[in-house]
């Protein structure tokens, strides 16, 4: 599955390395904010409920070929899970910077598609439930073991130029190609990725 992933976007650049350029490249910096709804992928599976938290950060968008360019992003992101019992879930702080290819439709307002790899570092955890503090579950009472994560994004938007300010609506995927705990033959979790879905509202300002 990874190494599927990661051929399927050598050949997403591949193909978009061709297209013409702009006589007057675009670029755009600005702040996003939204809200994440997030899980851990268990194998074996906990039974879950998506956990909410927090996502914002900045933009930095440049665009020098019709109806593609790069995004970069530094964002603080809220992970985590929260199980279907009720009696469980934490909180996952993490830094993170996606590299995106950034493809859209239209002039002035446009339809676009985010797709790429992102890193990200986590800075923090805390345990928001805990009713079973006889738990014997690794996920209970284990810090995360893997602070570092990987993995890949993508995402759907809309762009609207206001009077020359740029208000966009953006919804993202992101999926953790890393685990979050030990992942040997020897340890008892074979996988234990993020997933979470977000929705962020952005304003940007282009630069001429």
């Amino acid at each position: 599955m990874r190494k599927l992933c990661i051929s399927f976007l050598i050949a997403i650049s591949i193909t978009l390395s061709a297209q013409s350029r702009l006589d007057k490249p675009e670029m755009y910096i600005g702040a996003n904010v939204g809200v994440t709804e997030s899980m851990i992928m268990f194998n074996p599976a906990v039974n879950q409920g998506f956990l909410m938290g927090f996502n914002g950060g900045f933009v930095f968008r440049y665009i020098a070929e019709k109806n593609v360019g790069m995004q970069a992003e530094l964002n603080f992101s809220q992970r985590g899970w929260k199980e279907s019992t009720g009696l469980y879930s934490r909180q996952l702080n993490y830094i993170e910077l996606p590299f995106l290819t950034h493809i859209y439709v239209g002039k002035k307002n446009r339809v676009f598609f985010n797709l790429g790899p992102k890193i990200s570092y986590l800075i923090s955890e805390r345990v928001l439930v805990n009713s079973s503090a006889v738990s014997s579950d690794l996920q209970h009472f284990t810090p995360i073991q893997h602070p570092f994560d990987y993995g890949l994004c993508t995402g759907l938007g809309l762009l609207f130029n206001i009077n020359g300010k740029i208000f966009q609506l953006d919804t993202r995927a992101n999926y953790s190609l890393s685990n979050v705990f030990d992942d040997q033959k020897k340890d008892f979790y074979a996988n234990s990725n993020n997933f979470n879905l977000s929705v962020n509202l952005a304003l940007l300002f282009q630069v001429k």
